[in-house]
């Protein structure tokens, strides 16, 4: 049985449920940076109200306050800066590994973007 270029034989099924492995996984690492990218906003919104209510309040006397709303601001930048740089460099990797799988099996390139 002859097939075309898009229909993938079945000596080749395993080798595109690999590739299917490795793509949900890009998606998880895409959504793992959108998490990131989207707790990195929350602090920014913070400090620009906060700065946007400045003239409302003296510093001096919130000062505790002040200190404890930044250092949260900062963990989560920490956080979100951790979150991003991991899916980036996953992804690198995934992506890599199916520039490999489309080399070792040409056949399959059509089929494996």
């Amino acid at each position: 049985m002859e097939s075309s270029g898009l229909v993938a034989q079945e000596k080749d099924v395993p080798i595109l449920v690999e590739v299917q492995l490795l793509m949900s996984e890009k998606r998880t690492a895409l959504s793992i940076m959108r998490t990131g990218i989207a707790i990195l906003a929350l602090p920014l919104s913070v400090l620009s109200v906060l700065i946007a209510t400045s003239r409302y309040y003296d510093v001096g006397r919130i000062v505790h306050l002040y200190v404890a709303v930044l250092v949260l601001c900062g963990i989560l930048v920490g956080l979100s800066v951790w979150l991003i740089v991991r899916a980036i460099l996953r992804i690198r990797d995934l992506d890599r590994v199916i520039r490999r799988v489309r080399a070792k099996f040409p056949n399959l390139a059509d089929v494996i973007r």
